[in-house]
């Protein structure tokens, strides 16, 4: 599907994350370079003229400096039970390391990692101390067969509801050059599992979403698609996995003609069921994101020789597509924050010793009218940030209220289109099982399943609708930043000015607007981003905390449970009566169905209003703490830079109050300081150039 020269061999994949991996590593420890120099400088501008008030980037080079040495590319694997997810992932790392015999599926949330010795830590739920065990036990103890998964399934119970997840380490190449692999169980491991899988989306840099050419997008892989995919802006590689199985269903394997005819009428099925969560910002990426693939063969081959030639298995197109958005997509945007922070670091020392050489030569007294000449210019910036705070509150406020609104609405408007959306839910009816007492608890439990799919995936469209308010919210926010960031550089240009007698312009650096916009607006317009998990791009990155998370989170506890059984147990005297009452023929069934969907219309429209009512302080508070918590972050950082600016003053009259500073040696300091970041800082931008051509 993707164009040639997209193949690449697990070779080229391996080097080009270790590329990667050595410009990560360097460049961390070019960050890491600058930060104990700014640690240096600090510490002794303390015995001399004073510090230069540089905590804040010595904190934030410090973070991203760590993140970049930690840093990793993690991939979710989802898919439905029985798709051949182990199967691939052992292809993909090259050993058959997970459990993929043909009866047992995994049913753990598994994180495969790199470690130095091969073990596996179960994590648990209850308070029980993380086991390690061998990988032998963990096959055998954390698998479970297909019938056994569907009946737990059905009885909306977990495999293992005492264990959280499973860490697996083990020594391998892919691993080893920074990939770190999230296993899911299957998509039909009921409800709660489904929402485990889907936090964890939140904090990978892509899904591996795979399916299986011989089962073509069922129900249950739309359903989770339509509700956990799209519209999330989400990066998805599908994969469809044993794609040989076509052949190998044929009358006679051998026709061309035939073999072509098959596998086009599948494509064709896929893309209709696909295309539309291969969309971005306007672009179809149907072929850089779809693959056609078979594991089994990979995996073989990989198995007697790890460096084997894939020609076949669609492993070298899909292995191409995802080198292609780590190893420069993903991989340029981490090191343009990088390049940011280190920009940012020496335009603020520049723009301190700037400020600083002048001061030298003032005595006490006339640094202490320049100093007071500026007050009125440190109120301004107080006056902004206040503002700031305001605007911050006034959207946070609005929002909050908008999105509860919108859940009222939006659940008190169910029932005008439940008979017709219930439709796909509902549980066949055969009217023997309503007779029978066994099999009525049987349909009983259909029934309430079919409540909780349905309003479940309500809910789940109401919170992309809650997402895109949110991005927009954070949209606005960015921009405010960014004004009222010009702003408060206007005010701080002033006070440069009034210290030293001229204006300071950082000599090296771009006079862009977004090099020129002063520390805390680049946080808040999401330019600089300390965050470890996904950066996927939202306008909240910078802000180290996810908001998505909040409001997944939210969803999670507002009580549906409770209301599904309530509804479920409240319509089963009124459905089986009208069930009763039609009799037993064939064209009652029709009648029957409609039956079914009034009843359950009736009994839903009663306790929407209540549904309406009780969530809508739950929602409106757990926004409003996404935007405290965004407000508390913007204003400490506004906080931080004026009490810095103060205190580089403060130190400097101090220093020339207590002792005479020598002026030539300090000089010199101040200049070697200066020279030492950008030399760092050059080192970067170099580094950083040349990612981009070698990836070009």
């Amino acid at each position: 599907m993707t164009n040639d020269k997209q193949q690449i061999t697990t070779t080229v994949f391996l080097k080009d994350l270790e590329r990667f991996a050595k410009v990560r590593s360097e460049v961390a420890d070019c960050l890491s370079q600058i930060t104990a120099t700014l640690e240096q400088a600090e510490s002794t501008g303390a015995d001399n003229s004073g510090k230069l008030g540089l905590d804040r980037d010595i904190e934030d080079l410090t973070k991203a400096s760590n993140n970049l040495k930690q840093g990793v590319f993690r991939l979710l694997v989802l898919g439905d039970m029985k798709r051949g997810k182990s199967t691939f992932l052992n292809a993909l790392v090259g050993e058959n390391l997970l459990p993929s015999d043909v009866n047992p599926c995994t049913a753990l949330l598994t994180l495969l990692r790199y470690g130095v010795n091969k073990q596996v830590t179960v994590y648990f739920n209850d308070g029980t101390a993380p086991e390690q065990i061998d990988f032998k036990s963990f096959k055998r103890r954390y698998t479970i067969d297909p019938a056994e998964a569907k009946r737990l399934e059905q009885e909306q119970k977990q495999a293992f509801p005492h264990v959280d997840y499973a860490i697996v380490e083990y020594p391998l190449d892919l691993l080893a050059k920074g990939i770190e692999i999230v296993d899911s169980p299957g998509l039909n491991d009921t409800e709660a599992r489904n929402e485990l899988s889907l936090g964890y989306i939140n904090n990978c840099h892509a899904i591996l979403f795979v399916l299986r050419a011989s089962q073509p997008c069922t129900l249950g892989e739309r359903r989770y698609l339509e509700n956990y995919i799209k519209g999330r802006g989400l990066t998805v590689f599908f994969l469809i996995n044993a794609w040989d199985q076509i052949k190998e269903s044929l009358i006679d394997p051998d026709d061309t003609e035939e073999l072509a005819e098959a596998e086009d009428r599948l494509r064709r099925v896929f893309q209709a069921n696909l295309a539309e969560y291969c969309q971005q910002d306007g672009y179809d990426l149907y072929d850089e994101r779809v693959f056609e693939v078979s594991s089994i063969h990979a995996l073989r081959r990989r198995i007697k020789n790890p460096t084997a030639a894939l020609e076949g298995t669609g492993f070298p197109k899909f292995m191409g597509a995802l080198n292609t958005f780590l190893t420069k997509e993903r991989a340029i945007a981490e090191l343009r924050q990088a390049r940011t922070l280190a920009r940012q670091a020496d335009s603020h020392v520049q723009e301190a010793i700037e400020r600083r050489i002048p001061l030298l030569n003032q005595d006490v007294e006339e640094l202490k009218r320049r100093i007071s000449s500026v007050e009125p210019e440190f109120d301004k910036l107080t006056d902004i940030r206040n503002q700031l705070q305001q605007e911050i509150r006034k959207v946070g406020e609005k929002k909050a209220r908008a999105i509860a609104d919108s859940f009222r609405t939006y659940t008190l408007n169910l029932g005008n289109t439940f008979e017709s959306d219930f439709l796909r839910y509902q549980p066949e009816i055969r009217f023997m099982d309503i007779m029978s007492q066994s099999k009525r608890q049987a349909f009983e439990a259909a029934l309430t399943q079919a409540f909780e799919n349905y309003i479940n995936d309500k809910i789940a469209a109401w919170s992309i609708l809650a997402e895109h308010e949110m991005n927009g919210a954070f949209v606005e926010l960015s921009q405010i930043a960014a004004n009222y960031g010009a702003d408060y550089a206007k005010v701080t240009g002033r006070i440069t000015e009034k210290l030293t007698g001229h204006k300071v312009q950082a000599g090296n650096l771009s006079s862009s607007e977004q090099d020129s916009s002063p520390g805390w607006a680049k946080w808040a317009m999401g330019l600089v981003s300390l965050a470890s998990g996904n950066l996927a791009g939202v306008a909240l990155a910078g802000a180290g905390f996810d908001w998505k998370d909040i409001l997944l989170n939210m969803i999670a506890v507002m009580g549906i449970g409770g209301i599904i059984t309530a509804i479920a147990g409240s319509i089963m005297g009124p459905v089986i009566l009208a069930l009763l009452s039609l009799g037993v023929g064939a064209l009652q069934m029709d009648k029957a169905r409609q039956e079914l969907v009034k009843a359950a219309r009736k009994e839903l429209v009663k306790y929407l209003p209540q549904v309406a009512q009780e969530q809508w302080q739950p929602i409106y508070d757990a926004i409003e703490e996404c935007f405290a918590n965004y407000e508390e972050e913007v204003i400490k950082r506004v906080n931080d830079d004026i009490q810095s600016r103060k205190a580089e003053l403060d130190n400097l009259l101090q220093q020339k109050e207590s002792r005479e500073i020598n002026r030539g040696a300090e000089l010199a300091r101040l200049r070697q300081l200066e020279t030492d970041v950008s030399s760092a800082s050059r080192d970067i931008e170099k580094v950083y150039q040349d990612f981009l051509a070698a990836v070009d």
